[in-house]
């Protein structure tokens, strides 16, 4: 997958059921795992902002759900209850709304104001085809292009839509995209250099890599860390000020006539050689919160009990709590697993109102009822 774009309208992924038990003991099919592709760079995050995974390499997974547990439909007599006159049910499946993020995977990023010539320089060096217009926001989703040289090496390149002053803070579309510079081994720092009349800009370029700078600072400091390259842009339509500007240990380039690309491809590629040599590749990581084993007591605003546990939910679960016969072995489990002593190890009095998963009842002195 190379983007996100499919989930915007179609955000939902649904994996099948599985198919119900037949006679003579025989078990139902399971129902098929659900795999969803995502890009690299994918972050999956709770509704709340909390980070589950960060998929960065082909072939990292993470478990979003889990598959429901069956049931038998088989009839077990025990010495106690003699054949029984219920079927267990299923458990429900597990449903999670999961906000996915792309972070771009780039070896060098393109940062600049708006109609700085990012998008013409990429479009010179790569085979990337973006959006190029005289206007400020043409480019409203980073653009990858692929830099290949005559001795096959390869790097990725993005260019990230044009920064303006307060991107950290909200301003402009930038700020929508400050995330993508987070994996880039190498920043390309364009300032434009044009006539103060050709530039959309009044700032000249060393306030314009003052403001780029102060950005990233804002943003995440140790960006200011990764190796730069600083771009004098638009070079064809300043030539005094280009030669400054090489005199100031500033790259002249041109995106339109190709004025200093192939310096700056020299530039990038050792620049990111020696940032992959240092070893700085992003492993993906998954956050592992295995549920607690047994069971526990927990007391809700009300003053009600909820009882909370995988096997206590699962008791309950499984049956069908308007059959007595049920019921009463719902009950039985819950005893077994010692629910009833933990709640009276909880502080719970006879009237009690407690719930366990979709089933409530009153806190008894000897059992519960």
């Amino acid at each position: 997958m190379a983007s996100l774009l499919a989930f915007r309208d179609h955000p939902h992924r649904k994996a099948t059921s599985g198919k119900h038990g037949g006679g003579k003991g025989m078990h139902g099919a399971s129902g098929e795992d659900l795999i969803v592709p995502v890009p690299e760079g994918t972050l999956v995050r709770e509704r709340d902002g909390t980070v589950l995974a960060d998929l960065v390499n082909h072939g990292d997974r993470y478990l979003a759900g889990r598959a429901a547990g069956a049931a038998t439909a088989t009839p077990v007599s025990s010495p106690t209850g003699g054949a029984p006159d219920f079927a267990e049910q299923g458990e429900h499946t597990e449903e999670r709304f999961l906000v996915l993020e792309l972070k771009l995977m780039a070896d060098v990023a393109l940062v600049g104001y708006p109609n700085v010539g990012k998008s013409t320089l990429i479009a010179n060096i790569s085979a990337a085809k973006p959006t190029i217009a005289n206007y400020p926001f043409t480019t409203l989703v980073p653009n990858l292009g692929v830099v290949r040289t005559d001795d096959g090496f390869e790097m990725v390149v993005a260019d990230i839509p044009g920064l303006i002053e307060g991107a950290a803070e909200g301003r402009g579309l930038g700020h929508d995209f400050l995330r993508h510079i987070e994996r880039a081994r190498v920043l390309v720092i364009m300032a434009d250099i044009a006539p103060p009349e050709a530039r959309m800009y009044e700032a000249d370029r060393d306030e314009q890599e003052a403001v780029l700078l102060g950005e990233l600072l804002d943003y995440r400091s140790e960006l200011l860390e990764r190796a730069k390259i600083r771009v004098a842009a638009r070079a064809d339509l300043a030539p005094e000020a280009a030669a400054e500007a090489a005199r100031e240990g500033w790259l002249p380039v041109s995106g339109v006539t190709g004025e200093g690309t192939s310096e700056l491809i020299g530039a990038m590629r050792r620049a990111v050689e020696e940032a992959r040599e240092v070893g700085d590749e992003h492993e993906a990581y998954v956050v592992h919160r295995p549920e607690p084993e047994g069971i526990r007591v927990e007391r809700e605003v009300d003053g009600s009990l909820r009882v909370v546990g995988r096997e206590a939910l699962r008791a309950v679960a499984l049956s069908d709590l308007t059959n007595p016969g049920a019921l009463a072995e719902a009950q039985r489990r819950l005893k077994k697993l010692g629910v009833n002593k933990a709640l009276g190890r909880a502080g719970a009095k006879p009237g009690d109102l407690v719930h366990i998963g979709a089933m409530s009842f009153e806190y008894g002195d000897d059992d519960i009822q």
